[in-house]
């Protein structure tokens, strides 16, 4: 059964999410390494001046890396809450959430090297 429409709670829901990424970044030490990699990608763009459609390109792998950290932080809250003693598929799910982490960030890298190379080699000549 779904509710009507309500502005307070459609608020209370983005409340919610931005505790969730405050409690992500608090939390996890990964995530500031992604916040400063975010900074620094996002000031490199700037001072380029990257196009737009680089900005997209740059945008889509931040946001996949920071997408892959906050469902892994979830998974590891639910895997310690449900199980908090050691378990070999517990462990097994954590590494596979670490993993997809790791994917999306070689994924950013190398389009950060397609992205910024030529501005790069342009810039040490």
């Amino acid at each position: 059964m779904s509710r009507p429409f309500d502005v307070a709670g459609r608020i209370r829901s983005f409340r919610h999410a931005f505790n969730g990424v405050f409690v992500m970044l608090k939390t996890q030490h990964n995530a500031w390494v992604h916040l400063l990699a975010t900074i620094f990608v996002c000031g490199a763009g700037v001072y380029f001046r990257i196009t737009r459609s680089e900005w997209c390109w740059l945008i889509l792998a931040i946001m996949a890396v920071w997408t892959a950290e906050a469902l892994n932080t979830a998974l590891e809250f639910l895997a310690d809450a449900t199980n908090p003693a050691s378990h070999p598929l517990v462990g097994k799910a954590k590494d596979v959430a670490a993993g997809a982490v790791l994917i999306s960030a070689i994924g950013a890298i190398v389009i950060g090297i397609l992205v910024f190379g030529p501005y790069l080699l342009h810039f040490i000549r």
